[in-house]
């Protein structure tokens, strides 16, 4: 028995002394050989264990290396060395990477990537997936992986060669040739722009506009009887429309500005002086709606002395005619001085070469896609052209007057409305003719890498100015964990931020009720600008947090209510529609459309529902008012009770209600009785006059001269301080 046990235990000292034999051959720097497993099913390693004549010190471990593993060949090697690069534990980095390629390069999930996060000053809850990292978080996310790191070989490119499209050089004087005026029309809403516009015209544009108010650029040639061809811009006068009033007068020759007589000058009257000073356009002054018996166009000349618009009865240079747009009265001695301003600034344009433009206005039409109103500056434009303008280009298919008559040519100073563009080019985008549909791809793709580069540019500035942001809340924090451990202080960043790292964008939004998310779409680019304009100056957050989580021009589509449904939000619409599976989609999912064609409807309708995002608010309706004229207790019990004996002051007790203790003005209790008695007897109300005893429903001792107020809660909806200005 004592031999059995005794083999045994030599069995298993000799066992042991092959396995640390094994372990040493393995990291052997002798043997540079790589080892590949062989299947375990072939030579059981059980096999030799009841044999002890096979274990005889290096023949034990020859038969073992022989059974276990055998050499990789050359070809397996290199197989190995292609499908990893990089050595084990070795992340090869560069400047300005996203988080989703870190944890590529890392070979890492993203979860791991905010998890080490949470070890620098970034904000974990404003990264995406897609954002970029400083230098400096990279390196300290790999080595908190306990990996090494190795910056990526900058290839060095060559800097690359300008592709854009530019204007020609001015032409020759001889090449010039006489073109028409463009003559915009600015002044206050509801001043008569329009109306003015329609007698000149003979048209009714104005009583087809939304609430009778402009709310596009129209672009308009009108043929005068005397022969002479004007293109006439008319602008929105609301003030939401600044930034087409701006781009108007930077495609003008002359400035028309409308004044009411009985108004005189307001708001909008002295921003369309500014953008015309500004663009270096002359004006002139016609006074409007002089049948009107309150009309008085001497004060309105002397209002704008004030703001250096000097008209030439005081000596100035500034044409003025009185008129009424209504009527049709001193029309033709207005476009007379129009005619005559023009030819003393002799306006002329070259009619050959290259197109040179502007584009006025842009929608994206559901019959013709996305469409331009532009004004030609240079050459003439045919069908066949190759167009540049922004970000997108178009080979023009047809072209349309402002009556929607197809036009074969648009020469130098006529207004157009373009069809073929790949894309929506934005208002107020340069347009330049180019030579083939290559050359178009070339402009577009330069103009999209500067984007780009200004995009990473910006990018890297807001990333620096968030560190800095939070680089002392970062510091504060560790402050506070500087008492723990590495491994608590570990444990307790993750508690308090992995609920942030990884809620879908519905579930954020929902985190925080106090949040309108809201889609805008508009029929054209400039409503879609006017709309955004308006909600830039929005200077509420701390009441409701505004978040415009998409935009564009067209009707309302099935990606919008989609989005809406993931954040939350509101789509408004300006002049576009939405149909009737549109309707039900919205209905199904719970998404609100709101769909509008005057502008500060809709600027209402955005603030009733800033207003119903806010929390309601609590205010006090003082019901009854008595004073304490007595104290005394009485036993309930083991305890003794507090009691006031009160008069009623004004109004009534009911007990049923809330009350308040003041005493020297401050409020020392607020809650409930718990008894109300008069002449011993429990009642429900006492009025004014009467004497009443009560109790509260917490032991608080009265003093004589205490008020007892009883009163009522209401919640009311509170109200957004935001004030578009309009």
């Amino acid at each position: 028995m004592n031999r059995g046990l005794t083999l045994k235990f030599e069995n298993l000292v000799q066992l042991l002394g092959a396995c640390r034999q094994l372990r040493a051959l393995s990291y052997s720097k002798v043997s540079r050989a790589q080892w590949k497993p062989v299947p375990s099913s072939a030579h059981p390693l059980c096999s030799v264990l009841p044999y002890p004549q096979f274990w005889q010190n290096n023949k034990f471990i020859s038969i073992a290396l022989s059974q276990r593993r055998h050499l990789a060949t050359k070809e397996e090697r290199k197989k190995k060395k292609k499908k990893i690069p990089l050595t084990q534990g070795e992340v090869e980095i560069r400047q300005k990477m996203t988080i989703e390629e870190l944890a590529q390069a890392m070979g890492k999930d993203i979860d791991h990537i905010y998890e080490a996060l949470l070890y620098t000053d970034i904000d974990v809850d404003s990264l995406e997936p897609d954002s970029i990292l400083h230098e400096d978080n990279i390196k300290l996310i790999v080595k908190k992986s306990g990996m090494k790191y190795k910056s990526a070989k900058l290839k060095e490119e060559k800097e690359r060669e300008n592709t854009d499209a530019v204007k020609r050089p001015p032409a020759e004087p001889a090449a010039l040739t006489p073109r028409p005026a463009v003559v915009t029309i600015l002044g206050h809403v509801d001043h008569g722009k329009t109306t003015l516009l329609d007698s000149l015209r003979k048209t009714q544009v104005a009583s087809m506009e939304a609430g009778g108010i402009t709310q596009h650029i129209g672009a308009f040639l009108v043929h005068l009887p005397s022969g002479e061809k004007i293109t006439f811009l008319d602008t929105p006068g609301h003030a939401a429309f600044s930034a087409m009033r701006a781009r108007g007068t930077h495609v003008t020759d002359i400035v028309i500005l409308v004044v009411a007589a009985e108004d005189g000058v307001m708001q909008q009257t002295v921003e369309s002086i500014q953008h015309a000073k500004s663009a270096g356009v002359p004006l002139i002054l016609a006074i409007n709606k002089c049948d009107k018996p309150e009309a008085d166009p001497e004060r309105v000349k002397k209002e704008l002395l004030a703001h250096d618009v000097v008209c030439e009865e005081f000596g100035g240079d500034v044409q003025a005619v009185n008129i009424s747009a209504l009527k049709g009265e001193n029309l033709m001695v207005l476009a007379e001085a129009t005619v005559a301003l023009a030819e003393m600034l002799e306006l002329k344009a070259d009619y050959t070469g290259l197109v040179e433009g502007t584009v006025i206005e842009s929608r994206k039409d559901k019959g013709k896609g996305p469409v331009t109103t532009a004004i030609i500056q240079r050459g003439t434009l045919r069908k066949g052209c190759v167009l540049v303008a922004g970000k997108t280009w178009a080979k023009v298919r047809l072209m349309f007057d402002e009556n929607g008559k197809a036009v074969d040519a648009a020469s130098p100073g006529i207004p157009v409305e373009i069809m073929g563009w790949k894309e929506v080019p934005s208002a107020g985008d340069e347009i330049l003719e180019v030579e083939s549909e290559q050359r178009a791809h070339e402009v577009v793709a330069w103009r999209i890498y500067v984007e780009q580069q200004e995009k990473m540019k910006r990018d890297g500035e807001v990333i620096e100015a968030k560190q800095k942001e939070h680089r002392m809340e970062y510091e504060k924090k560790q402050q506070n964990l500087a008492h723990l451990t590495w491994r608590q202080k570990k444990a307790a960043l993750y508690k308090a931020n992995k609920h942030l790292m990884f809620l879908r964008p519905k579930e954020r939004t929902e985190m925080d009720k106090n949040v309108l998310s809201v889609i805008v779409k508009g029929d054209v680019d400039g409503s879609v600008e006017a709309i955004l304009n308006i909600l830039d100056s929005y200077d509420a957050d701390d009441e409701c947090k505004l978040d415009i989580i998409h935009f564009g021009m067209g009707d309302i589509s099935e990606t919008d209510i989609t989005l809406a449904e993931a954040f939350n939000g509101v789509v408004f619409g300006f002049s576009v529609k939405a149909n009737e599976n549109i309707k039900q989609m919205a209905a199904k999912k719970g998404v609100k459309i709101k769909l509008h064609n005057i502008i500060y409807k809709l600027i209402e309708d955005l603030k009733e529902e800033l207003n119903s995002r806010l929390p309601l608010a609590v205010l006090e309706n003082t019901v009854g008012e008595a004073s304490v004229l007595d104290t005394f207790s009485v036993t309930v019990g083991k305890n003794k009770i507090p009691v006031a004996g009160c008069r009623v002051q004004k109004g009534l007790l009911d007990r049923t209600m809330k009350f308040k203790l003041i005493r020297n003005g401050d409020v020392i209790w607020k809650g409930s009785l718990s008894s109300l008695k008069h002449h011993k007897n429990d009642v429900q109300v006492i009025k004014t006059g009467m004497d009443c005893g009560l109790s509260l429903d917490k032991a608080i001792q009265f003093n004589i001269g205490d008020e007892i107020i009883c009163y009522e809660e209401k919640e009311v909806q509170q109200t957004t301080s935001w004030d578009p200005g309009f």
